[in-house]
């Protein structure tokens, strides 16, 4: 009995988040990203987290933007979210937690490199999963039914374009799968550097789906292209086009423990919003001696100190 009462007592460790529903609508997004923005330099920044956390808690994470209004008002003032909260804090770490893990690489100081000179900033540091100067055309489609092989949910959000479309990164991150899957055709699937988002770019143009020098374990940058539109999958065979429309099917899965990838309990979060807002940050590519590239090179500053820093 002594010799039990000498161990030491451990923390028990903290559960993974299970689930999100990210139900943060545009409109609130977008008010929530100038407003971190536009505060960044001053002496109280109002981070688009801590404001979509504050109204989440409040409306059961419906977050409509006349709470988020309230919420960045508030965050003006004195008061912390314990103290504007009260009762309702109890929800606010999980609601920070989920939400930094949906947007904690959307936003930030990257440097991009115009005529031969650098530039620095603070702002929306990803990009539009489609190149600038393609157009595309997209709705609110998460969760409607799909028939293929099984009965199942859509877990992403279809970008209806041309074919050859370049694709490019919408975040920076290593390459985590590259190849066919019977569903998604020709897929490519990047891992943030934070592991927390893993991207799902699917049904890539059939012969020709990948940029070159494309593999799995690559790093790439936010902007880099990284394959071209199709319409490839719903084939157990290779390189067959059983799409109907040339689309690129682009998704987001959430990653809070290794456990949660390759399962029956993956977390797909509906894309749609962020979609509509990455289509103000675009990425220019272009085609030279046969090899697309973007046009501008670009550097994104935090990523480049966690790495420094591991």
């Amino acid at each position: 009995m002594l010799i039990l009462a000498l161990l030491p007592i451990l923390p028990a460790k903290a559960e993974p988040i299970k689930w999100v529903n990210f139900d943060v609508p545009y409109e609130s997004l977008k008010l929530a990203m100038d407003t971190d923005i536009a505060t960044a330099e001053q002496e109280k920044h109002i981070s688009w987290i801590d404001t979509l956390a504050l109204s989440a808690c409040r409306t059961g994470g419906k977050c409509g933007l006349a709470s988020v209004k309230k919420a960045i008002a508030d965050l003006k003032g004195d008061k912390s979210p314990e103290e504007l909260l009260g009762n309702l804090y109890k929800y606010y770490s999980y609601y920070h937690e989920a939400y930094s893990a949906v947007l904690g690489g959307l936003l930030g100081n990257y440097s991009v490199e115009i005529d031969g000179e650098w530039k620095s900033a603070y702002g929306l540091k990803a990009f539009s999963p489609v190149a600038a100067g393609y157009g595309y055309s997209h709705c609110s489609d998460f969760g409607n039914s799909r028939s293929f092989g099984f009965a199942r949910k859509h877990l992403g959000n279809d970008l209806m374009g041309s074919l050859g479309t370049p694709i490019v990164a919408v975040e920076g991150g290593v390459v985590e799968a590259l190849g066919w899957n019977r569903y998604g055709g020709w897929r490519v699937g990047i891992r943030s550097f934070d592991s927390k988002r893993y991207y799902y770019y699917a049904h890539l143009q059939k012969d020709t789906p990948f940029a070159k020098d494309m593999y799995e374990g690559k790093i790439v940058q936010p902007g880099d292209v990284i394959g071209f539109m199709g319409r490839t999958g719903y084939s157990d065979k290779e390189n067959v086009n059983n799409i109907e429309t040339v689309h690129l099917h682009f998704g987001m899965q959430l990653v809070f423990d290794e456990s949660q990838k390759e399962c029956n309990s993956e977390i797909w979060i509906d894309v749609y919003p962020i979609v509509k807002l990455l289509s103000q940050h675009r990425s220019s590519v272009e085609k030279t001696e046969g090899v697309w590239q973007r046009k501008y090179p670009f550097v994104d500053l935090d990523t480049q100190m966690l790495l420094q820093g591991q």
